[in-house]
């Protein structure tokens, strides 16, 4: 007959089991790792536990689909962290598109240090040695800003599969940096608003090989690969050290999507906005930069605006509305601030090109998450 297990060894169990990132119980305290991130229990926060409770039950019962994880922190303290999958805690996500944010920080710094000499440097000047097809005076004078707002002139769309600069068609070509710079300047039919006619004198138009080619901009620029350059003057100083970027066939870093993190990191870049730029009294990202990021520069829809690769709008919840900037990517993956309310919400999924998907993050955010906010 084996011997039984002591009530000690079984405690000390429990702990490592819930240690390397399986699921705590729910409203309880995220453990503390040394990673920076101060930790306590939602009640203690002045949460409803409740919501989150009942949201992490919906996602179990699968009525919400294919969310992995749903982290929170609320004043600067992690105070709710769940998985829902396998992959616990350690898992890199790919979260997509949220990598295009990313790039936007990295360029920011490169501004900052005196490396890149700002959002009005043409992005032709980089490649000064590349032929272009469809040359056209106006393709010489697409800015940096212009592809952190997606309003270049281009004719790229991934929102429309017959566009000529969709991101599919870039994926089977060898040269993604050409690929970009090949694209023809794009028309407008009657029924589109000309930069011109629009809110801020931009027009949107959602391009992956822009942000790919942003990232290619800033390589020349600090004279080094995206990814050591981005460990060191972000990652290192946030204590992000496990990350897996994707890349194009010619070894560029794809900094328009894939770059795959752990959740607990993600949430670290949601705070270091709402810090202001700040992490732990360190300055990571210049304040002035922040503030640009998330101001509107040009308009999506009625509901919806773009910063520097940041989307902004306000979700609707409870009695008040709740301001928002996010990182956001395919699947329903976001990294939400709410600067007024300090939150950081983090959401991760694997609910990739499927109808609906972030409308389930949306009403994660706004039926649950928000809904656990004390009533002012």
């Amino acid at each position: 007959m084996p011997r039984p297990i002591p009530i000690a060894s079984l405690l000390i169990m429990l702990a490592t089991t819930i240690g390397v990132g399986q699921d705590a119980p729910e409203g309880a305290k995220p453990p503390s790792l040394d990673d920076g991130w101060p930790t306590a229990t939602p009640a203690s926060a002045g949460l409803a536990a409740a919501s989150l409770t009942e949201m992490a039950a919906e996602i179990r019962a699968g009525e919400l689909r294919r969310i992995t994880s749903v982290l929170v922190a609320y004043r600067g303290s992690l105070v709710y962290e769940q998985y829902f999958d396998e992959g616990g805690r350690d898992a890199l996500r790919d979260t997509r598109s949220a990598t295009k944010t990313i790039a936007g920080m990295l360029i920011g710094q490169a501004i900052a240090r005196g490396l890149l000499s700002g959002v009005d440097a043409l992005i032709t000047t980089f490649f000064p040695n590349r032929s272009l097809q469809h040359d056209d005076p106006r393709k010489h004078r697409i800015t940096i800003e212009d592809f952190l707002t997606m309003s270049s002139l281009l004719e790229c769309d991934d929102w429309n599969s017959f566009s000529r600069g969709n991101e599919e068609r870039m994926y089977v070509i060898e040269d993604w940096i050409q690929f970009t710079l090949d694209l023809p300047v794009k028309g407008f039919p009657p029924w589109a608003t000309k930069p011109q006619d629009a809110p801020y004198g931009r027009s949107f138009s959602y391009c992956t090989a822009g942000v790919f080619t942003l990232g290619a901009v800033l390589a020349r620029a600090v004279g080094e690969p995206v990814p050591p350059y981005a460990q060191r003057r972000l990652f290192g100083p946030l204590g992000i050290d496990a990350v897996a970027w994707q890349f194009s066939p010619l070894g560029d870093a794809q900094t328009g999507g894939g770059l795959r993190m752990r959740s607990r990191d993600l949430l670290k870049l949601g705070q270091l906005y709402l810090n202001r730029g700040r992490w732990n009294r360190t300055i990571v990202i210049d304040e002035d930069w922040v503030a640009r990021s998330i101001q509107p520069h040009v308009r999506i829809d009625e509901q919806t605006e773009y910063g520097y690769l940041w989307w902004l709008r306000t979700f609707e919840s409870g009695e008040r509305p709740h301001r928002a900037y996010y990182m956001s990517g395919n699947g329903g993956n976001k990294v939400a601030v709410f600067p007024d309310d300090e939150m950081v919400v983090v959401i991760t999924s694997t609910n990739y090109n499927t109808r609906g998907m972030h409308e389930q993050t949306d009403r994660i955010l706004t039926e649950y998450v928000l809904q656990a906010l004390p009533t002012r």
